[in-house]
């Protein structure tokens, strides 16, 4: 979690790129990873493989298929945060679904992720009013349990939720699942001025942002950090024979990154100042 609130305590808007664990496979994504956070990304969401991923869309479905179909399970994906964790303090947030982390058990669970070297873990599927025992346990070993709003969330709601969430809080683009989207969503500038007078954590945007204008656009609106999951996770698949996947990967991301840093010279809103 101390990793989390640095990345944030730092100035300029920050990049959150997203893999899926195992896929081309573990020793893939930790490489891949790590060359990520050498091309500047603050903080990095692990995928965890799971066979029914309702937030997700085809390209992420499709990769978390082929990291089952590998023989990827929990403990590899510990393991893999073990290898990041090596040569990299980037941050790291676990992001999976309730039957994963229930099945494997709360306590288990949340144990083996902070001795890894994890920081968070977010939910797309658990509400805040029933995590009670699941943020018990995750604070008790150091770890940020996220959560996430969406445009029709209430003021009320975003209010509880910002209360929640740790870390930051995780705003949902547009509706429906992940994937690759040719634009930013038309009311994004008003949704994340209502969100940011319901709570003073970083909010960090996601849910259809694919290239580095996107990514641009959304730093300018106000937004701490970017999220960019579908855009990574399709060249993965498409690259996952090469050689040189992680630099190359690594480049993608420097360009993201340069992306969201461009906003700073362009003019960025201060959604604090509401």
């Amino acid at each position: 979690m101390e990793r989390i609130k640095a990345a944030f305590a730092r100035d300029g808007a920050k990049l959150i790129p997203f893999v899926t664990v195992g896929d081309p496979s573990l020793e893939a994504t930790a490489d891949v990873v790590v060359a990520m956070a050498e091309a500047g990304a603050d903080l990095v969401e692990l995928g965890i493989p799971y066979s029914d991923p309702v937030a997700d869309g085809p390209i992420i479905q499709a990769s978390s298929q082929r990291a089952l179909e590998r023989g990827t399970r929990l403990a590899d994906v510990f393991g893999v945060v073990r290898r990041i964790r090596a040569k990299s303090e980037v941050p790291l947030v676990l992001f999976t679904y309730c039957n994963p982390v229930y099945r494997y058990g709360l306590e288990r669970f949340m144990r083996e992720a902070a001795e890894a070297g994890a920081d968070g873990v977010l939910m797309p599927d658990l509400p805040p009013e029933e995590a009670a025992e699941l943020r018990a346990e995750a604070q008790r070993f150091g770890l940020a349990v996220i959560f996430l709003v969406a445009p029709t969330t209430s003021d009320a709601r975003i209010a509880l939720i910002g209360e929640a969430t740790g870390g930051f809080l995780y705003l949902v683009a547009a509706l429906g699942v992940t994937g690759v989207r040719s634009e930013v969503a038309a009311n994004l500038e008003g949704y994340l001025r209502r969100v940011r007078a319901q709570t003073s954590k970083p909010l960090a945007v996601g849910f259809g942002v694919s290239t580095p204008e996107q990514a641009t656009q959304i730093a300018a609106l106000g937004a701490e950090a970017v999220v960019v999951g579908s855009a990574l996770v399709d060249r993965i698949g498409r690259w996952s024979h090469e050689a040189d996947l992680p630099a190359k990967i690594g480049a993608f991301v420097g360009d993201l990154k340069r992306g969201v840093l461009q906003a700073r010279t362009e003019g960025a809103s201060d959604l604090r100042k509401i």
